[in-house]
């Protein structure tokens, strides 16, 4: 055929114009390309110089992005533009082929130019707008108006010519009229914005702030339109994430409009407006305060997944489309009487006939499809993200404002608070995720049924009712999951109390050997938790299970029920459509019982929300909410524009100003010499009893005013009440005021103002009180941001503060000094260590008035001395600071300058010691007496070696241990970098994106090779099954077709399958028994099918089950039976973390993402095999697509899981924040640093906000890609099968068969490699579980046979030590070195030795828990080394140190084996001195011990260590320091009873406290792991120069 532009048709002379120039269509036509060709020559050389010159500023910053005015219009008509130019160019095409006997190429040429400049058109513009150069967009303006005129000639010679409406060439030619004119439009309005051409001043623009600003990394609301629905702009950080993991500064800030301050103050102006002034009383709704926030987006959203809906519906109906008219032949050329101007008109119908046509519009159709959902998933997490935030700046606030009476009456628990933060605020969040599905999905559902309907009549109604029929049942299920795992969570945490408790006493465990005992209890809790994990496995498979078999079953039910209606057999284009619509229908009924169960759990946490934000808040004093006018215009500034904010400035006082007004300007008629005046004050805890009444006392300003009075008189109360934290039922509270000329705004010290003036102010902030309270709080920080706790550092003034409260020593032993993390997550300090760094902070602070509520309690007498005089008397007293010291050390008294003395809740006495002395006789002797006892506790306490360097002792102890364990990690870690440096990028990469294969090849194995082989088989079994279901459905329908087609054998030559078929239909049988008999093998595959699903989706989770039990098992026996070295060297809180978040994460988490995993795997694998058999020309384009596929996942797994740990590791921080800031409520609120704290929580809200959006945008960035691949898929299974059918290579239905197949790879592909990366974090656990798996166990064995040993033994007792050299670690130096020593039978011996001399070491030898290297111990006769672990632990005894409980009975923590009588226990007790105390507790024996002991005191501990000891009647004891803890009445009761008690059995004594072994019968002095002295102590006193001599010196 020749070419020509015109066409060369015998019967028109295409080229004449007689009739007029613009009457020749095809001249019409070339007018249309001029504005086309008119472009691309103007705009190519722009573009290219533009390019020329931006290369060398390489890539442009993002900081110079613009949008000009109707950005997204523009790109959305645009789109449109291009979309209509594809059905012109198709409708060309279609139309030359009919009809025509030459080619004329104007039906289509024009089309494809329009097409070429259209994308020109927007690539040039798109150039235009980031380098902010307007003037050149007239070249764009020019080309819409002579587009605009050309197609408008062509429409109007239609119309003259009487084309119509029912032509679609006229329709595609009116919408591009239309369009044009659209485009003229936006273009005519950006020269109205900008005046850039004919104006005389254009206007300038900035781009938005927050590209000015490098930080911001979040691009998404700033790019293109393009950019925005693809993601483009995460690109650079996700193929990044390969080279280098992705850190915080990667992810940089949030733009403005996300922060957590913007969306609160969005929130709460929402929430308060509801409060009107008719009712200000009413509690507003947080739901209509949630939409008026909110709404527009989730607006959006719902508008986007509408349409993604609907759209979803063409993939089935073009599918139908190809199959039905693949068959038939094109209708032959005898169309006439549609041929006007010399060419051929369809109508709209005809062009959709046309099977490539079809197959294009379905690929267009997935991609906006896809395009448009995950449009709508990313708006609504973006809401859900800014919901979260403002929510928790709400909660944040509300803390800060809580009544402290609410707490301490338990209305508010941490717990609480703890689970808004946690729980509730995610719920809501996750609701709001899929709320859109609420209103999307009964559309879907509805819109499925009724085209089933269109297709298959009433039989379809059969299988729809199937699925929705099932869903109450899924409902069912879902709940049950969730009750299940609340009973799982209650177990799992019983089981990690009991595991934290064995961990914590592993040391005496493992000397009184009874590990075993401990284990069986947390085996036996265990199996609790593995058997409602049972019933969770079951329901989750059978919800997995319903998922599978729905579809099957409905296309059974349907089929069926046609069969014996309609009595004939479905046809393959209405069978495979229908197939296709279960499959969709299917997926919006599950969901829909999740989304349910969510906005279930919505509305409860709405609530509790509701009532937390109603509860009381705290007073609002005179003093502390003024009704100074400053504050509010500050406040109204804020109120409604966020974008007013400099942005130079911090943030900081903005959300401050908001919410707390400066404090009233006091009066002035009080005098100045009073800091604090309470008359007549009432104030109560909330209960209406007054708990402090009648109050009326003055704190005199700059004197030292001590409160005293017995334990629970109210002395503490009386510090919040003046600190405004108790309701007021009378009186008040009057603080004295700044001279004028200071005032300062409350919370932020003003330092602009001059430097003298300033001095003043900056020295006494009048309005912050230094508070240190009674129970030590810590911030999780460094210790010197606990200490300077927000003031500017002071190098000065800092050392004397860490001097006077002695905390240098403590600090030096720190592994990081005073940078050390300290609080919950960091080191743990003992009781006075925490205390005396709150003290420290009080006196650090720059504050006239300093309270400190007993900061006494927990420190020893040498340590509070020296407070008192360095810290109290000389640091506040010489600043002239108003000091008020609440205390229980009467012999403080004398430096008081004022003292009030309570009892009951009310003031006693108030007055100068002299005042008290002379006028209340009898209270002065009553102090006396309590001194003079006093002092008695004095020269005790003096004798104690103190608590203090105790305290000291363990936090080395703890340091020295794990210094030793991170020398050995850091070689390892060298030694792998110097391998990795060989080739350091490839490696790294490698390392980052391969996946653990040999990880999950270990989990397989635990749960047990029958388990995996019988998954994995039934799992093949089942998807061929499906695929067998499916084929045989295609074979039926197209048996069908041909028979009624009465096409015989023939069709058949090219697909040997259906030639028995085939030869059926010959033979002529009647039609229905044919049927029967395929409707008969359909229903066995059906059933097969439906069984096969049940058997997988059980297999798979109880393999994760029966997994989860050994590693748990394997793990719990190996830690437990571990050497106590690595005890020392390993963190508590990593073993825990074992047990706790990775056993959970194997539980719960791996199962059902291995099951997904496998599923979509091999779904998509089978449908990519179905497609290939039928269309074997498919595996061409199968390889380009499977390179591409690989490259997204390997960069998208690397990526998500560092952005996975981002978002973990930024989640902690913010969640402890919360509960610190509960915590120390009282502390925060007196310094008044509320403002530092909140903006402290937003910045980490912010943080953790950033990282959880970028981890979604980077799930949307993999779907679109892969959702875009999918797309790709059915286009190619699509032409391939045109393609091949025009060749006649198979029937119809096997064609729908492929094409149904490959819409499902559209559904799973991105599920298969999210799945991938949710896996390879989920197999870290398995990882770290296996590090553990792999420590040594220590030796249990022994060389002799425990029935070697004689029942009695030791029975004497002789302990004989020859040349022991012992060590911790084969790595480490020895502690003892060729030790000798003797000691006969019932011999007290005493150990002393400075600390580190190896005292203790020694101890722990007799039990075999060090490496003895060298030299053995010989107790009786025998050597302790060849004895079982087991036998030689529980024949000795030993008394520790620090005293461990377990929370349980009486009677359990003093004889876990339950050997024992009750008289032998008593007796026991007796001899401890504790029989009395246990008997008049309720349950005597049975009485229950909380966790650690808490409910005893540490001396009542310390004996019941005693009794445990005795209780074992063993013929040796050792006590390690074991009155350490104790004060010396009940020491001198200990020793009095070790002598009378064991006067038989041989004692050795571990001395901390030297006068304790001066009557012992042999004394050991040692140093640096030798023996320095040995002999009785009489002799070793008579050396005057001798070591012990000096000890015994300096003790006494």
């Amino acid at each position: 055929m020749a070419l020509s532009f015109c066409g060369s048709d015998n019967s028109t002379n295409s080229y004449s114009v007689n009739a007029g120039v613009l009457n020749n269509g095809c001249f019409v036509d070339a007018l249309n390309l001029v504005p086309h060709v008119f472009l691309l020559f103007i705009t190519f050389p722009i573009l290219f110089i533009g390019w020329g010159s931006q290369s060398s500023k390489v890539q442009i910053h993002h900081n110079t992005w613009l949008h000009f005015p109707g950005h997204n219009m523009r790109w959305i008509l645009t789109f449109s533009l291009l979309f209509v130019h594809v059905c012109e160019f198709a409708e060309g095409i279609v139309s030359n082929n009919r009809g025509m006997q030459t080619n004329h190429l104007h039906l289509f040429i024009p089309a494809f130019m329009g097409f070429i400049a259209a994308t020109t058109s927007v690539v040039y513009y798109h150039n235009i707008e980031t380098s902010n150069f307007p003037k050149l967009l007239l070249v764009l303006f020019i080309y819409w108006v002579l587009a605009f005129i050309t197609k408008s000639i062509k429409l109007w010679k239609f119309a003259e010519y009487h084309v119509g409406p029912q032509h679609l060439r006229f329709c595609i030619t009116a919408l591009l009229v239309l369009l044009y004119g659209l485009l003229m439009a936006v273009e005519i309005n950006v020269i109205r914005v900008r005046k850039y051409v004919f104006f005389a001043n254009p206007q300038k623009v900035k781009p938005p702030e927050d590209l000015q600003d490098l930080g911001v990394r979040f691009l998404q609301p700033f790019v293109n339109l393009l950019s925005k629905a693809t993601y483009w702009w995460m690109n650079p950080l996700i193929i990044g994430a390969h080279k280098r993991p992705i850190e915080l500064k990667k992810i940089g800030k949030l733009p403005i409009a996300m922060r957590a301050l913007t969306n609160y103050l969005r929130l709460k102006d929402a929430y308060e407006d509801q409060r009107t002034a008719e009712d200000p009383n009413r509690a507003p709704s947080i739901w209509r305060s949630m939409y008026r926030a909110f709404g527009r987006p989730i607006l959006l959203s719902s508008t986007l997944r509408y349409l993604a809906d609907l759209l979803s519906f063409a993939g089935p109906l073009c599918i139908s489309g190809i199959v039905k008219y693949l068959n038939k032949t094109t209708p032959p050329n005898n169309i006439k009487g549609e041929i006007y101007l010399g060419v051929y008109f369809m109508s709209t119908t005809e062009l959709l006939q046309n099977t490539s046509v079809l197959a294009v519009l379905l690929f267009l159709a997935l991609v906006l499809q896809r395009t448009f959902l995950q449009a709508s998933y990313y708006v609504t997490i973006e809401t859900g993200i800014n919901l979260r935030g403002a929510l928790l700046a709400m909660i944040y606030n509300k803390i800060l404002r809580l009544s402290t009476s609410n707490m301490s009456m338990g209305e508010m628990t941490l717990g609480q608070i703890n689970n808004l933060v946690a729980i509730e605020t995610n719920q809501l969040m996750w609701f709001l995720f899929l709320c859109p599905n609420l209103w999307a999905m009964p559309v879907q559902i509805v819109m499925g049924v009724i085209l089933l309907y269109y297709l298959l009549g009433c039989s379809a109604l059969v299988g729809a009712s199937v699925i929705v029929l099932l869903a109450p049942v899924q409902y069912r299920i879902a709940t049950k999951l969730a009750d299940t795992q609340k009973s799982t969570l209650e177990h799992s945490t019983d089981r990690l109390k009991k595991t934290t408790e064995i961990l914590k006493g592993i040391k005496l465990l493992k000397l009184y050997a009874w590990e075993n005992i401990f284990c069986d209890s947390v085996e036996d809790t265990r199996g609790k938790e593995l058997k409602s994990l049972k019933t969770f496995a079951f329901y989750t498979s059978m919800s997995i299970f319903m998922n599978a078999a729905i579809p099957i079953a409905a296309v059974l039910a349907t089929f069926v029920v046609r069969h014996f209606f309609a009595e004939t057999g479905p046809n393959p284009s209405e069978a495979f459509a229908a197939l296709a619509l279960f499959h969709i229908l299917v997926t919006p009924l599950f969901l829909l019982s999740t989304v349910v169960r969510f906005a279930v759990k919505a509305l409860v946490s709405v609530q509790k929300l509701s009532e937390f934000l109603q509860s009381d808040e705290i007073g609002d004093d005179s003093w502390r909410n003024g009704d100074t006018s400053v504050s509010m215009e500050a406040g109204k500034k804020h109120l409604g524009v966020t974008k007013a904010i400099n942005r130079k400035q911090p943030m900081r006082y903005q959300m401050d100003n908001y919410d707390q007004p400066t404090r009233r300007q006091m009066r002035p008629t009080e005098t100045e010499d009073v800091a604090v005046k309470v008359s007549n004050g009432f104030f109560t805890w909330g209960s209406n009893l007054s708990t402090l009444s009648d109050i009326n006392i003055c704190i005199p300003t700059g004197q030292l005013t001590m409160i005293v009075g017995q334990v629970g008189c109210g002395k503490s109360s009386l510090l919040l009440a003046m600190l405004g934290e108790m309701q007021t039922l009378g009186g008040s509270v009057y603080w004295s005021k700044l001279p004028d000329n200071e005032t300062v705004h409350e919370g932020n010290i003003s330092w602009s103002e001059t430097e003298e003036s300033g001095e003043d102010i900056r020295s006494k902030n009048r309005y912050s009180v230094a508070y240190a309270t009674q129970k030590s709080w810590l911030l999780n920080a460094t210790v010197e941001e606990n200490i300077t706790f927000g003031s500017p550092f002071n190098k000065q003034r800092y050392k004397t503060v860490i001097d006077a409260c002695s905390l240098q020593p403590d600090i030096d032993l720190l592994p990081f000094g005073d940078q050390t993390e300290i609080g919950e997550r960091g080191i743990n300090l003992s009781g006075g260590q925490r205390q005396r760094i709150c003290v420290a902070r009080a006196l650090y602070q720059n504050t006239n008035i300093v309270f400190l509520d007993d900061p006494f309690s927990a420190l020893d007498i040498h340590l509070s001395d020296h407070l008192m005089q360095e810290g109290i008397l000389k640091f506040l007293q010489d600043d002239k600071r108003t000091v008020v010291l609440v205390t229980h050390k009467l012999q403080y008294l004398i430096h008081a300058d004022w003292i009030i003395a309570m009892k009951d809740g009310s003031v006693l006495r108030e007055g100068t010691l002299k005042d008290i002395q002379t006028h209340d006789i009898e209270l002065y002797d009553h102090w006396k007496t309590l001194m003079n006892r006093q002092d008695h506790g004095l020269e005790k306490d003096v004798q104690q070696d103190s608590q203090t360097t105790l305290e000291r002792k363990t936090l080395r102890r703890a340091f020295y241990s794990r210094e030793a364990k991170n020398q050995i990690d850091d070689e390892d870690e060298e030694e792998e970098e110097e391998e990795e440096d060989d080739d350091n990028m490839s490696t790294t990469t490698n390392r980052r994106s391969k996946i653990p294969w040999r990880v999950c090849w270990c989990y397989m194995s635990s749960g047990g090779f029958f388990m995996a082989f019988l998954m994995v088989s039934s799992k093949l079994l089942k998807h061929s099954v499906i695929v067998a279901i499916d084929y045989w459905l295609a074979i039926w329908t197209s048996a069908k077709t041909n028979q009624s087609v009465g096409a015989g054998p023939d069709m058949f030559n090219g697909s040997s399958l259906a030639d028995g078929i085939g030869g059926n239909s010959t033979l002529g049988t009647p039609q229905a028994e044919d049927d029967s008999y395929y409707l008969r093998v359909f229903i066995i595959l059906c059933a097969a099918g439906i069984t096969l699903c049940l058997i997988t989706s059980l297999t798979v989770e109880f393999l994760g089950l029966s997994a989860a039990t050994n590693l748990h098992h394997n793990l719990l026996n190996k830690i437990i039976h571990a050497p106590i070295r690595f005890f020392d060297i390993t963190p508590l809180g990593q073993i825990l973390n074992r047990f706790s978040a990775d056993t959970n994460i194997i539980d719960q988490h791996i199962p059902p993402t291995l099951e997904s995993l496998t599923r979509s795997t091999l779904l998509c694998l089978s449908a990519i095999g179905v497609i290939s058999s039928i269309t074997p020309a498919f595996l061409i384009a199968l390889v380009p697509l499977a390179v591409a596929f690989y490259f997204i996942q390997k960069y998208f797994r690397v990526a998500s899981k560092d952005l996975q740990d981002l978002d973990d590791s930024t989640q902690l921080p913010l969640l402890c924040h919360f509960s610190e800031t509960a915590e120390g409520l009282t502390t925060i609120r007196a310094f008044r640093h509320e403002a530092r704290f909140k903006q402290r929580m937003l910045e980490l809200t912010d943080t953790n906000n950033t990282a959880y959006l970028f981890l979604s945008a980077a799930n949307r960035w993999l779907e679109v890609r892969t959702d875009y691949l999918g797309a790709v898929i059915v286009l190619t299974a699509a032409g391939a099968a045109i393609w091949s059918l025009r060749y006649g290579l198979h029937s119809g239905g096997l064609v729908g068969l492929g094409l149904t197949y490959a819409l499902t790879v559209t559904n799973y592909l991105n599920w298969v490699v999210r799945n991938l990366a949710d896996l390879e974090v989920q197999m870290a656990a398995v990882k770290k579980v296996n590090s553990f798996l792999g420590t040594e166990s220590e030796n249990y064995e022994g060389s002799m046979d425990a029935s070697q040993v004689p029942e009695n033994w030791p029975q004497n007792g002789e302990i004989k030590i020859q040349e022991l050299c012992v060590r911790y670690d084969p790595m480490l130096k020895p502690v003892l070195k060729h030790v000798n020593m003797f000691i006969e039978p019932g011999q007290k011996v005493g150990i002393c030795g400075r600390t580190g001399s190896g005292k203790s070491s020694l101890s722990l030898a007799f039990f075999n828990m060090v490496d003895i290297f060298e030299g053995k111990i010989v107790i009786d006769g025998i050597d302790i080394c060849k004895l079982p672990l087991q036998t030689l632990r529980s024949r000795l005894s030993i008394i520790l140190q620090d005293p461990v409980l377990f929370s349980g009975s009486i009677r359990f923590n003093l004889d876990p084996e339950r050997t024992c009588t009750d008289d032998r226990l008593w007796e026991a007790l007796e001899i401890a001195q504790l029989k009395n105390m246990v008997k008049a507790l309720p349950g005597g024996l049975d009485a229950v011990v909380t966790e650690g002991g808490e409910n005893f005191s540490v001396g009542q501990r310390q004996l019941f260590c005693l009794a445990r000891a005795f209780v074992r009647k063993s013929s040796i004891l050792i006590m390690d320091e074991a009155t350490a803890s104790i004060d010396m009445a009940t020491e001198n009761i200990l020793q009095k009873v070790v002598m009378t008690a064991f006067a038989d059995r041989t004692v050795v004594t571990i001395a901390h406290r030297v006068h304790t072994i001066l009557t012992a019968d042999l004394v050991i002095v040692m140093k640096r792991g030798n023996i320095l002295e040995y002999d009785k102590p009489e002799t070793l006193l008579e050396q005057e120069d001798g070591m012990f001599a000096s000890f015994v010196r300096a003790d006494m």
